[in-house]
């Protein structure tokens, strides 16, 4: 899955969103709206998008929505972050890319 796929996050105050790219060379192509949680259920939003798209590999949907589960965890454990810590979540997860409010 690494470099095929991109997670990317929206980190706001009370939610946190989360849409899909694919990347083809240095070119990604976005495949999903942005799904917001908690105002909805964003990891059933995905799975939902993933089961329909079948050439997307089950190994990599099982990937994609384990490391979704992680990150809505984490933005749980801290809601209101600094501009420095988005860095840090930055590096915990480098294969994701992250956008915050300031």
């Amino acid at each position: 899955m690494e470099g095929k796929f991109i997670l990317k996050f929206l980190w706001l105050e009370k939610s946190i969103a989360v849409s899909l790219d694919q990347r083809i060379g240095d070119k990604t192509i976005p495949l999903t709206e942005y799904f917001f949680w908690p105002q909805k259920d964003a990891w059933e939003d995905m799975k939902l998008y993933l089961e329909t798209e079948e050439w997307i590999s089950q190994e990599n949907s099982i990937l994609l929505l384990n490391q979704i589960t992680e990150i809505i965890n984490y933005w749980q454990e801290r809601e209101n972050i600094s501009k420095s810590e988005l860095s840090d979540i930055k590096t915990k997860f480098p294969n994701c890319i992250f956008v915050g409010s300031d």
